[in-house]
């Protein structure tokens, strides 16, 4: 059976997770690999742990370029699955490799001749500022690899095939975790390279993983046909990736402003809150990536049904992600409440990271439950083509809300008061969130015809 057939016909159930499953092993090493190269990080010295936490929102802006580029090539074939417009499927692919190239490009000149100017608007001590500008030249410059890699599993991941790119997950998590301790700290044969030695070692890994990648979409996968000697550039292919790529690369992005914005706002208490702030983002990875595994899962199902206007299974693959999506997020709120010194120790055991490190733990999860909504309900606008819905959800979250609030109780009330304008954002998304559900199903989602009548009305 055509891979993407079964997304159509079989049960919803048994289809979201056994699609979902590959890509929350594969993100859940990924989260692993996220926290053991931060270990190794700290306990090389607690600068590089700044440097890093600093060089963290440009990370996130080569993450939403890639993913939210590689989101709108995902949803486009799947919907031109669904439609059974299969060239305009391959063209899709076709697009989505080249900018992904282009991307790549872009973060060379940023990696290797922007990362000192950005750096310097926050710190000025030479010994963190000279590590997060080596770390930033590889880690960025050197991102063209990632690009592609991530590109190749959106493409796969369209046509139903979730193996692949779990593999890419595996073998780049895997090889990047082996190759941080020896780069690091000089084990062996290996020279003592430090925090550059944790960027090259995260590089290779990606390197290995866009092997992969490229080998499962040219030459595993045999719904798409890519002929890129064949390729042609159509401004309106673009321009339906972008739909849907652009808003979820603002989106993304939106992540990255927010983060540099909190570390602007922490730094005038201490540069231990500015690591705690890295801590956690690296610590959510494990609870935030399975929700993500299960997002991958479950956009192409949605988008290929929505295409097929099969709204009986439409619905019924957001209600399974959702409650999933919920479960998942209540274990990591308990985790978070129950157990946030033994998180904070794997990376420090410092007094005062513990003294700043645990309240804000606790009181930042608290925004779990609320951010899985949001994941899922923008899966479900970016599966039918509507990633504005998306960026306004997000924007309000990221922007609107989160900085000024956080500015605010950090100013009137102290620095532990600055962690509750997570939770505060996400019920303010929460509500702006469905509120854009509800209006997309009244005036849209509604009206889509089933399969039976589209059949009857032929007929007729």
């Amino acid at each position: 059976m055509d891979q993407s057939n079964k997304m159509g016909t079989h049960r919803m159930g048994p289809l979201i997770f056994s699609m979902a499953l590959p890509a929350m092993i594969s993100m859940l090493i990924n989260a692993l690999y996220n926290i053991v190269d931060s270990i190794f990080v700290a306990r090389y010295s607690t600068d590089a742990l700044t440097a890093v936490s600093l060089v963290f929102p440009l990370q996130q802006l080569v993450i939403a370029i890639a993913v939210g580029t590689g989101v709108g090539v995902n949803s486009l074939i799947a919907r031109r699955l669904g439609e059974g417009r299969k060239r305009h499927a391959d063209s899709a692919a076709e697009h989505g490799i080249v900018l992904s190239l282009i991307s790549g490009v872009v973060f060379i000149v940023i990696g290797f001749f922007l990362s000192r100017p950005f750096l310097q608007a926050f710190t000025n001590k030479p010994a963190v500022l000279e590590q997060a500008v080596n770390y930033s030249s590889i880690a960025i410059g050197l991102s063209i690899f990632l690009m592609v890699s991530v590109m190749c599993e959106k493409i796969q991941q369209s046509t139903g095939d979730m193996i692949v790119p779990m593999c890419q997950g595996l073998g780049g998590a895997i090889c990047n975790i082996i190759l941080d301790p020896l780069l690091i700290f000089g084990i062996g044969p290996f020279p003592e390279l430090g925090i550059r030695g944790a960027a090259i070692a995260t590089v290779v890994g990606q390197i290995l993983g866009m092997l992969i990648g490229l080998w499962g979409t040219f030459l595993h996968q045999k719904t798409l046909k890519i002929e890129m000697h064949k390729f042609r550039w159509r401004g309106r292919t673009v321009g339906d990736i972008f739909r849907v790529g652009l808003p979820g690369i603002i989106m993304q992005s939106v992540v990255s402003v927010m983060t540099a914005g909190m570390n602007v706002i922490l730094i005038k208490f201490s540069e231990v809150a500015v690591s705690v702030l890295g801590v956690y983002f690296k610590l959510q990875t494990f609870i935030f990536m399975p929700v993500f595994g299960l997002n991958q899962g479950a956009l192409p199902v949605m988008g290929y049904n929505y295409g097929a206007r099969n709204k009986k299974r439409l619905e019924s693959a957001y209600k399974i992600t959702l409650g999933a999506a919920v479960v998942i997020m209540l274990i990591g709120l308990v985790l978070f409440q129950v157990i946030p010194e033994q998180m904070i120790r794997l990376f420090n055991d410092d007094p005062e990271m513990l003294a700043v490190g645990v309240p804000a733990l606790k009181t930042i999860s608290l925004s779990f439950l609320g951010a899985a909504f949001g994941i899922i309900n923008s899966t479900l606008f970016q599966a039918i083509g509507r990633g504005m819905a998306s960026l306004i959800v997000s924007v309000c979250r990221q922007l609107v809300v989160i900085l000024p609030v956080a500015w605010l109780l950090g100013h009137f009330i102290g620095l532990n008061a600055i962690w509750y304008a997570f939770p505060i954002a996400e019920i303010a998304a929460f509500f702006i969130s469905y509120g854009l559900v509800i209006y997309t199903y009244r005036t849209e989602l509604r009206y889509m015809e089933s399969p039976e009548l589209q059949t009857e009305e032929a007929e007729a």
